[in-house]
């Protein structure tokens, strides 16, 4: 199906997995993803506010309203590009992009999570390998950064295999309680001797209008 809006028409495919530019569509097949939780256990992976822990009962309504306003704020200072990940065409998580100042500065940052059932099978370094060649390869990212909890360890894990060095650290919140967040940073130059050869992009040109690009 193609969309009127680019950035839901833009595919980054994988031999192991498609992330798809999130429909209304796409969202109402990770809505029960949503709905069961993705976060019941110590050390809570994510940062206030969050929908995702088990005990939000509306959390699948704060989830779509958060995508939804993140859709409809887009500027050149400031955008958000949401992806479905789909592994053997199942939704198993969700793979965003996040641009500020990128028309200045060309920087990028990236969230993602996976359902339960869909990790320790290296997923989540195919679908961060695979955002990160949209921001290079596609959108010629200048610099990719991410973060998360110290004791994340899957996320730091990811991060530090595919070639991200240590960029300082900070605090933040999570239910309620102040944690320390890992920062990290790779550049452009840093990410070119890794470069795959073997991921797709689709749709990224129309898209760069949007985004005030091009």
């Amino acid at each position: 199906m193609t969309h009127t809006y680019p950035p839901l028409n833009v595919t980054v495919r994988t031999p192991r997995l498609t992330l798809a530019g999130a429909s209304d569509e796409l969202l109402e097949q990770v809505v029960p993803l949503v709905r069961a939780g993705i976060a019941d256990t110590q050390p809570w992976p994510f940062d206030d506010p969050i929908s995702f822990y088990a005990d939000s009962p509306d959390r699948e309504w704060q989830w779509l309203r958060g995508i939804w306003r993140g859709r409809g704020t887009v500027t050149p200072q400031k955008w958000r590009l949401y992806f479905v990940v789909l592994a053997d065409g199942e939704p198993v998580g969700m793979q965003d992009l996040v641009g500020r100042d990128f028309d200045r500065f060309g920087t990028v940052s990236s969230f993602s999570w996976l359902a339960p059932a869909a990790r320790r099978q290296g997923l989540g370094r195919e679908m961060r390998a695979a955002i990160l060649h949209l921001a290079f390869a596609g959108l010629d990212a200048r610099e990719a950064g991410s973060d998360a909890f110290a004791d994340n360890e899957g996320s730091n894990r990811v991060s530090r295999a595919l070639g991200y060095q240590l960029n300082g650290t900070d605090w933040d919140t999570r239910r309620g309680e102040p944690a320390l967040i890992q920062r990290w940073r790779l550049t452009r130059e840093q990410w070119q001797p890794g470069r795959r050869d073997d991921i797709e992009l689709t749709g990224v040109k129309q898209c760069l209008p949007v985004l005030g690009l091009g």
